[in-house]
């Protein structure tokens, strides 16, 4: 049974959701938890041919989309300027759009930033904090561009300390659910909203195990669902691997995201993802 295309626009460039598909991570950070200061130079500063380097690799590897993020949210991250992300982000933005042809994700909840996405060329706002930093809600409506949604408890600094649920999907499905009337209200339609349940973010092991089991249940919400789990810390203590070492485990995880319903994955290894869920797209054709 052939399944019937559900095109997501990203500014222009068309996506077959229907499918799943591999989110490329560009992380131009010195301190994001498995490649901080891998893109850039000696001086502190982000290296535009290290990271077009990295960019062009994860492209020709079967890269949908690239997202670049200028701040940490590792647990216990320290929040950076406005102006210290910008600088850091739309330089890559820029110098990834004039010479890849790729969709352009602009992780941040920055407003300054997101207003200056259209210009630069990118295609999707993705945000850890769900567009509820003072200003960003409405900075995202203003640019027209899609947006991801995430679930996180807490905040990068302390979401760890003593995360708790009553239902761990129930819970996720109803802060979603809200954000999503929010972004409906500000005049964000569900055309452009895509939902990321946040694994890892204000969550147990046994939170995030149980919500890989059942993420499922969260296409009741009925918009696209992005999954982010690559190289994290439940892989890590599942298997006992350091950060690099994490790519089967990561693999897995996402192979039960994609099974379940996700149709983007977040990942640092792009390759390697991209053949996993090729395995996947075909069984659920069929299925």
């Amino acid at each position: 049974m052939t399944k019937s295309s559900r095109l997501f626009d990203f500014a222009g460039k068309k996506l077959d959701l229907s499918i799943s598909h591999t989110m490329g991570i560009l992380n131009v950070t010195p301190d994001s938890f498995s490649d901080g200061g891998e893109l850039m130079s000696d001086n502190g500063v982000v290296s535009l041919s290290k990271v077009l380097e990295r960019a062009e690799k994860m492209v020709n590897a079967g890269a949908a989309i690239l997202d670049i993020g200028g701040e940490s949210t590792r647990p216990g991250a320290k929040e950076v300027s406005s102006q210290q992300e910008m600088d850091r982000v739309l330089p890559v933005v820029e110098a990834v759009k004039h010479n890849l042809d790729v969709i352009i994700s602009v992780d941040t909840s920055n407003p300054e930033l997101i207003r200056q996405c259209p210009a630069v060329g990118a295609g999707l706002i993705n945000d850890v904090r769900a567009l509820a930093r003072k200003g960003a809600l409405e900075a995202a409506a203003i640019t027209g561009l899609p947006v991801c949604l995430m679930h996180m408890q807490g905040s990068p600094k302390d979401m760890q300390d003593a995360p708790g649920y009553d239902d761990i999907v129930g819970d996720i499905a109803d802060f979603l659910g809200q954000r999503v009337k929010v972004c409906n209200d500000a005049g964000i339609g569900n055309d452009r909203i895509l939902l990321d349940p946040g694994f890892g973010f204000g969550k147990t092991l046994e939170h995030n195990l149980e919500l890989l089991g059942r993420l499922g249940e969260l296409q009741a919400l009925k918009l696209p669902l992005l999954i982010g789990i690559s190289r994290k810390r439940m892989i890590g203590t599942i298997t006992g691997r350091t950060e690099k070492d994490r790519v089967p485990g990561s693999i897995a995880a996402a192979v039960i995201g994609v099974m379940h319903g996700a149709r983007l994955v977040r990942t640092h290894d792009v390759a390697e993802t991209v053949d996993a869920l090729k395995i996947c797209n075909e069984v659920l054709k069929v299925s």
